[in-house]
């Protein structure tokens, strides 16, 4: 338990100031949406689920979660419905690789690679074959789209790597039915699915939610086992065998660690030798954003060299921290602002881990 303290605790103190830089607001638009499947519930939502205790920390007990917050770190799992990459624009098969439709592509700006992992032991819902059931998926930012879905194929087994060859598409729907309010945990879309006849044993159900209104998509996972369930669920909170909980929908704790700001690391061109990027920082809360900072750990051989739109410094842990200069750029709900970067690179230009908001 004193490992796991030590692994979730998170650096408050900043390191000496590297540079003041000038302003120049590079642009400003419709922040990104969240989501991910809640029923049958996904690989993240599910170990959130599980990991979460009475205070809002994380103290999972089943294997594959404790593992997945070990490698992927409690940020990813805080923000359960992020799985998305931010350039998808509806690509699939060809553009995401076998083997990574769970972290989507690991193209997300949060670390997801560890809900890959080929194994028997995630939690997994119980249904029946040929049943009828009201899929559930996060609206944490609603906008409009398609939700493709996907179940794997006979004789698919959860300790092999899934890859776009096992799956079956069953169903696309369009712009369902919300219930509950955007940016809470239990808000959702909804929509009837008849599941696959003649099935028995493991299977997974995959979830490509392609937006209309922009190019980014999201991307679900959730295990299921076609026993003749009516979607109870094991593998969470230490259960061994099924306990009825149709409707897996957690009511958010007094220190619930959302807070409605997200980032998105971006490579907008690259020379021999350095490269320039930009970070979109979003405003997913219901109320404005005044005043934001991120910070993220560059790749190898990588300093970045100067900053427009923010203010460069660094953290007590070695990350580079980007914070908006006077701390009076307003986020407004639903929207964002952009900075861009130049940094010289003898090595990787892409950030170790993931690129998160942190206190200005």
């Amino acid at each position: 338990m004193a490992r796991r303290s030590r692994l979730l605790s998170v650096a408050a103190a900043f390191a000496t100031l590297l540079a003041a830089l000038g302003l120049t607001l590079l642009g400003q638009g419709t922040a990104r949406a969240h989501g991910v499947a809640m029923l049958p519930g996904s690989r993240t939502y599910l170990c959130y689920l599980d990991a979460r205790t009475a205070t809002g920390g994380l103290d999972p007990t089943n294997p594959a979660c404790e593992d997945a917050l070990a490698k992927s770190g409690a940020t990813a799992l805080y923000n359960w419905f992020a799985v998305l990459d931010s350039n998808a624009g509806g690509r699939g098969a060809g553009y995401v690789p076998d083997g990574t439709l769970c972290s989507a592509g690991d193209r997300s700006p949060y670390d997801f690679s560890a809900y890959n992992a080929a194994r028997a032991d995630w939690p997994r819902t119980h249904l029946t074959s040929g049943a009828t059931i009201q899929v559930q998926y996060s609206n944490w930012a609603a906008h409009p789209g398609s939700f493709r879905v996907y179940v794997t194929k006979a004789g698919w087994s959860p300790t092999s790597p899934l890859g776009w060859g096992d799956l079956e598409l069953v169903q696309t729907v369009t712009n369902p039915p919300q219930q509950g309010s955007p940016g809470t945990d239990g808000g959702h879309y909804y929509w009837d699915l008849t599941l696959p006849s003649g099935r028995s044993g493991d299977a997974l159900v995959f979830i490509q939610w392609v937006r209309s209104d922009s190019q980014e998509n999201f991307f679900s996972c959730s295990d299921i086992v076609f026993d003749g369930g009516h979607g109870e669920v094991t593998g969470i909170g230490g259960s061994g065998t099924p306990t009825p909980t149709p409707t897996p929908t957690p009511t958010p704790t007094p220190t619930d660690p959302h807070t409605g700001c997200m980032a998105v690391y971006s490579v907008t061109n690259a020379w021999s030798g350095g490269f320039q990027g930009s970070v979109e920082v979003m405003n997913h809360g219901t109320t404005p954003m005044n005043g934001w900072a991120v910070a993220w750990q560059p790749g190898a051989g990588t300093r970045v060299s100067s900053v427009w739109n923010g203010v460069l410094s660094a953290t007590a842990d070695g990350r580079i921290k980007v914070a908006n200069a006077d701390y009076n750029r307003v986020i407004a709900p639903d929207s964002s602002v952009t900075f861009g970067f130049t940094a010289t690179s003898t090595g990787n230009n892409v950030p170790v881990g993931s690129i998160g908001c942190v206190t200005p």
